[in-house]
């Protein structure tokens, strides 16, 4: 864990990490409740966590979808954008936060996932590194409660003192996600580079040249996943 002082750029408002957009700053106004950074972050986690479904077949590598303030609007977000929520959230709350990356290899993705993708490394997986009681925690918000308990998976929490990330096992014992590559911390999303890495790792997702959503943008991931869970 690295324990190198938070920059003014991890408190500052990017085009995408847009903590100063008014939907952000009154979303950390309602979430951000407790006596310290602490309990505040933890209150924001959570709030994206459940307050946002996560749908990684409606991907809209666009600036504007990929933007934190697009996720209030949307209703739901994948790993990148729901990070950047809760970055932008955080930032605007006056807790310093940036965005991390990793590569998982996720072993319970839907078939349709694995048939489109090709592939079960999920490359530039998002989550947020949040500067609290003098150090940085990892804070993954990306599947809400009610995906967790469809999917037999294990809901990561969040204590403000210990990192959040993906379990290996689900409840079943099965494997989950393992972690393959770490990419670091960034004071903004690296989108170019994410879309530019997706377009070459995931060609049958992003099947035209060019294009920012997903080929999946027309087919249910709730209901891949219900149909699944009862299998």
């Amino acid at each position: 864990m690295t324990t190198l002082a938070p920059s003014p750029a991890t408190l500052a408002p990017t085009a995408l990490i847009d903590s100063d957009a008014p939907a952000v700053q009154a979303f950390a106004e309602q979430h951000a409740q407790g006596a310290t950074d602490r309990e505040r972050a933890v209150a924001l986690y959570l709030a994206v966590r459940d307050g946002f479904r996560y749908d990684p077949y409606r991907i809209d590598l666009s600036p504007q979808g990929m933007t934190a303030s697009t996720v209030l609007a949307n209703d739901y977000g994948w790993c990148v954008p729901k990070a950047a929520l809760l970055t932008a959230a955080c930032r605007a709350a006056g807790i310093p936060a940036r965005m991390g990356f990793a590569d998982v290899r996720n072993h319970l993705s839907t078939e349709r996932m694995r048939e489109t993708m090709k592939t079960d490394l999920f490359i530039w997986h998002g989550y947020t590194d949040i500067w609290l009681d003098g150090a940085w925690r990892k804070a993954t918000p990306a599947f809400n409660i009610e995906l967790c308990e469809r999917f037999g998976l294990l809901p990561l929490e969040f204590d403000g003192e210990n990192d959040s990330i993906y379990h290996p096992f689900d409840k079943s014992g099965a494997r989950h996600m393992e972690y393959v590559r770490q990419r670091g911390a960034f004071d903004d999303m690296p989108l170019a580079q994410i879309v530019a890495d997706f377009r070459t790792v995931y060609s049958g997702w992003l099947p035209e040249d060019g294009a920012t959503h997903s080929s999946l943008e027309g087919a249910s991931f709730a209901q891949d996943v219900e149909k699944e869970a009862r299998a």
